[in-house]
């Protein structure tokens, strides 16, 4: 075991769900043709002045409620000075020694149990542009749709100790942003990405080790690899007596490694002074009280709500919890049929299986609660049986009819002619003579076989514990 304790810091960058960018009237869209959805002022043509979109700061002191910090009542807009190819002004409208957010605080199941992660602020910008390589043509092309796109920075304390905890962050701000109707924090179409802050430490040691940054990951697979990576990076240089550099590298996904890009700049590098074309933002007690009760109930309520009054196991809470959608249907099918922990079974077993495969989204389901909550019911009352309630979830996202009508079409509906049970049964006990008689003489798993041989034939037609009781009278005549 090493000696070093790994000390994990995260900025994450959240995409605002605002309609227009934060400084112009150009809209934000994922996608589409490049440089379509730029002007002179997000595109920083000189004599251009920006004006600060109200809706980025009410999103930005919606998203200070649900992590818990305090909203600062003044907070300025500064300049970050700094060229780069996809920042055509040369600077970042951002937030520097007065940002929206202040000290909050998110918890997490941690290595050892709940654990809380410390925020040290969430501030607002401005996104920069992209960057498109062309290896073969040896030509890099800007594409600027993204500058100017809001976004709400937040700071961690460096409160974590390892890739399974700083993912168990990333994914409970998630929820909270979505939650909060904020963004939508969609890794694959880059609205969260974040900047991982690790350093090596002695257990015994007060100070921290030297802090090396990993930039711009976009992905949860990569955050988690990249902080393993360079883990033991860190470790093997420590112990073999190198010294950690401080420096910003970026991870290459397809060698697994994080590389060197730059000697790690400090915050009197970016040369920060108030930006001189926005006034300051003052937000008002008013402000605040009337954001909050836009507020949801948030992630932490619901998981006291589903575990201690409707009895879920943890780990169905949390994966019900996890998306906003999906818990707001659960909410509404319980309402309707109060069954929480079959929903919650069927919603985690089979819901999940297609919004994973990409069949269907979390947030559009193709079929309403009452459907569902029929469905569930059906299910649990052997109107259906199991395997044919599933059958009928795949029509009904297929179909866009109800549960009852599918079920009636397909002949799913099961019924308890008892005669026809009988008659399958006979032939069952009369066909599998050897299994009978390994049965009768005490093997008595070869009952689940028999048993299986009878539903199979009569295809969920008929109520399990009418077939079992009937074929337990069969084999008793035969002792």
């Amino acid at each position: 075991m090493s000696s070093y304790i790994p000390v994990i810091g995260l900025e994450i960058h959240a995409q605002l769900l605002t309609q227009t960018k934060i400084f112009c009237s150009c809209e934000v869209d994922f996608g589409g043709e490049q440089n379509t959805r730029c002007c002179p002022v997000c595109a920083g043509f000189p004599g251009t002045l920006p004006v600060l979109n109200q809706e980025v700061v009410k999103c930005a002191i919606k998203a200070g409620l649900a992590l818990g910090c305090e909203i600062n009542r003044y907070s300025k807009i500064d300049r970050k000075n700094y060229f780069y190819p996809d920042l055509p002004k040369a600077y970042q409208i951002s937030q520097f020694d007065s940002p929206v957010c202040l000290s909050g605080k998110v918890k997490i199941e941690g290595d050892k149990g709940e654990k809380e992660i410390r925020i040290h602020h969430a501030h607002i910008e401005e996104d920069a542009g992209k960057l498109i390589h062309d290896d073969i043509e040896n030509t890099s092309l800007a594409d600027y749709n993204r500058c100017g796109v809001p976004l709400l920075e937040i700071v961690s304390e460096p409160d974590m100790s390892s890739a399974e905890e700083a993912r168990a962050y990333i994914e409970k701000v998630s929820g909270l942003l979505q939650y909060a109707g904020v963004s939508l924090c969609r890794m694959e179409e880059g609205s969260l990405r974040a900047d991982v802050n690790i350093s090596l430490k002695h257990a015994d040691a007060k100070e921290l080790g030297t802090k090396v940054e990993i930039k711009n990951l976009n992905s949860m697979k990569s955050i988690v690899r990249a902080i393993d990576y360079e883990i033991e990076r860190q470790t093997k240089l420590l112990t073999t007596g190198e010294p950690i550099v401080q420096e910003t590298r970026k991870f290459n996904d397809n060698r697994g490694v994080t590389v060197s890009m730059r000697s790690k700049e400090d915050a009197h590098d970016y040369r920060y002074f108030k930006e001189p074309d926005i006034i300051p933002v003052i937000i008002t007690e008013e402000d605040i009280e009337k954001l909050s009760k836009e507020m949801p109930v948030l992630i932490d309520e619901r998981m006291q709500l589903y575990t201690k009054e409707y009895g879920l196991n943890k780990a169905d809470a949390q994966i019900v919890v996890n998306e906003k959608g999906i818990s707001d249907f659960y909410n509404d099918v319980v309402m309707i049929y109060p069954n929480y922990k079959a929903v919650a079974n069927f919603i985690v077993v089979e819901i999940l299986r297609y919004v994973n495969e990409g069949e269907i989204q979390s947030n559009h389901l193709p079929f309403s609660a009452e459907a569902f909550a029929t469905l569930v019911k059906m299910s649990e009352e052997d109107i259906v049986n199991k395997n044919n309630a599933k059958a009928i979830l795949k029509l009904m996202i297929e179909s866009q009819k109800g549960p009852m009508e599918i079920a009636k079409e397909q002949g799913y509906l099961m019924n308890d002619n008892t005669d026809e049970i009988k008659e399958v049964v006979s032939s069952v006990v009369s066909e599998f003579t050897e299994e009978v008689t390994g049965y009768l003489a005490g093997k008595e798993k070869l009952f689940g076989f028999l048993m299986g041989q009878c539903s199979k034939r009569l295809a969920g037609r008929a109520n399990p514990k009418t077939i079992k009781e009937i074929l337990e009278g069969e084999l008793t005549k035969l002792r």
